[in-house]
């Protein structure tokens, strides 16, 4: 046997190891939890719409998982969408966190939802879940307009290409009037399923439920932190979505309008006051609404209850105008505010036609309009004339400053002075009438 094949058994064998070590770094380097283990994760729930009431509580969440030490969050998705503005927010606050962030999606994340995702640094489905499918639309379901469709499509893209997506897959899913070959033709949106997503980047990995995505993580199911939103960023949640705010509006306008139609203050004010109260304290939860707000809205109410007790459209008009202003001042968007208040306010306006129309208008007059009628069968008397008195002379009982009573042919007369100070005692004669105010004058003593 020759020396050069006794050395190259060795070297054959210490090659053989050197592939083998690569291969088993390579397969630990493929592995999320030995590249990254993570000492602290944290779950936060992204659930239901999508709007500034959940935008609220991640800002907490994000900050408490940051407190705590956290280098892992997992954002478990499920939403159907919402508003673009509070999407966009959230998203900018989850690309601009310093922790590792993975998006978690087992049912699925359509419109706002995708965008919130694509932010993540991961993006992990379960078969069956969907994302994509973000055209904008309005209130009414339709697309909204082109430069709305246009700016959010760059705001996808943009989120596609901060870990390497296809943006074109991005801008299939806004896009409805344009083909996208390969994608979707034109006149549809682009959705995809866990399969489609991971072969078109858009899903890193696809598990089969919690614990094979903890298990892909390297996480510990007993060290897994979650963060819920509390009692009052539920409600702050449910208050602040556009369809209960308006809603809220609706029925604190309403009930005003009714009070007015009512004598006293009763059931409709009630439920009037209660609903706006639901109104300031979701958005003071969330953290769009203030003390000056809340304290222009009482300021109203106020004044709208003394003008149950004081006639007059002026007290009225003002109490309105000040609830108004607080109603939108407190909303998180002036816009926002200002929609969803013209709508109540349409819907009252058509509420109050209909009392017009059932009770007539002297139902709501009555409220400004002092409306008593004195009858003499009630022992009310009318004032007498008192023309009769012009030209006589009498006495003043009282100084007149320049009121006072004088008395004239044995009778007691509220008179005025015509020509300044009056003192008791006086001689003076009636000047002027007119009604029942009788004007004097001090009377000049003959010699």
């Amino acid at each position: 046997m020759s020396v050069s094949r006794i050395a190259s058994r060795p070297l054959r064998l210490l090659l053989a190891f050197l592939c083998v070590a690569a291969g088993l770094a390579g397969l630990l380097a493929g592995s999320p939890a030995a590249a990254k283990p993570y000492h602290k994760a944290v779950w936060i729930p992204v659930e239901h719409e999508i709007e500034r009431g959940l935008e609220s509580f991640l800002q907490r969440a994000f900050a408490e998982a940051e407190s705590r030490g956290a280098d892992l969050i997992v954002l478990h998705i499920n939403t159907p969408g919402g508003e673009i503005n509070a999407a966009d927010s959230i998203g900018q606050l989850v690309r601009q966190s310093p922790i590792h962030v993975v998006a978690y999606i087992d049912n699925q994340a359509f419109s706002a939802g995708t965008y919130i995702a694509l932010n993540a640094n991961e993006i992990v489905m379960t078969p069956g879940s969907s994302i994509g499918a973000a055209t904008p639309i309005d209130l009414a379901g339709n697309a909204a307009d082109v430069k709305i469709v246009s700016g959010w499509a760059n705001k996808m893209e943009s989120a596609a290409k901060l870990n390497n997506r296809n943006s074109d897959v991005a801008r299939a899913m806004v896009e409805i009037d344009r083909e996208f070959p390969g994608l979707k033709p034109k006149g549809t949106v682009l959705s995809l399923d866990a399969e489609r997503a991971k072969q078109l980047g858009y899903a890193d990995q696809v598990v089969a439920n919690k614990e094979q995505l903890l298990a892909y993580l390297g996480v510990k199911a007993d060290e897994l932190e979650t963060i819920e939103p509390t009692v009052g960023e539920r409600v702050a949640r449910f208050v602040t979505s556009p369809v209960v705010m308006s809603l809220l509006l609706i029925i604190g306008l309403v009930g005003i309008v009714v009070e007015l139609f009512a004598p006293g203050f009763g059931v409709a004010g009630t439920i009037s006051l209660c609903a706006f109260g639901l109104y300031f304290f979701g958005h003071y939860v969330a953290g769009f609404a203030n003390w000056l707000h809340i304290g222009l809205f009482v300021l109203g109410i106020l004044l709208m209850i003394l003008e149950i007790f004081v006639p007059g459209a002026i007290v009225g008009a003002l109490g309105f105008v000040s609830i108004v202003t607080g109603l939108v001042m407190a909303a998180y968007d002036t816009q926002q505010g200002l929609a969803s208040l013209g709508i109540a306010v349409l819907v009252t306006v058509i509420v109050a036609f209909v009392l017009i129309k059932k009770f007539g208008i002297k139902g709501l007059v009555s409220r400004f309009v002092l409306g008593d009628v004195q009858r003499n069968e009630a022992g009310y008397v009318a004032p007498k004339d008192q023309r009769d008195l012009l030209g006589k002379a009498g006495i003043a009982l009282t100084p007149l400053r320049p009121a006072g009573v004088v008395k004239i042919e044995g009778r007691r007369i509220d008179a005025v002075s015509g020509g300044g100070f009056i003192a008791a005692g006086t001689s003076i004669a009636v000047v002027q009438v007119e009604g029942t105010r009788v004007v004097v004058q001090e009377q000049e003593q003959k010699e």
